[in-house]
């Protein structure tokens, strides 16, 4: 990181965006990256979901 720098991003900065490949790459993996995301939320919520909804033994 450069001095003075204060912005962090998952990006890599020193990419050429404007070149395709580098831009479909990325994009299709943060997107993968999210809906894997949702995925393991949903399940989270769904499990915490099942448990208080059973009744006490």
């Amino acid at each position: 990181m450069l001095r003075g720098e204060t912005v962090h991003s998952p990006l890599p900065q020193d990419l050429p965006w404007w070149m395709p490949d580098h831009f479909v790459f990325f994009g299709v993996l943060y997107a993968v990256l999210g809906i894997i995301g949702l995925g393991l939320a949903w399940t989270f919520y769904k499990s915490w979901k099942d448990v208080k909804e059973q009744p006490d033994h």
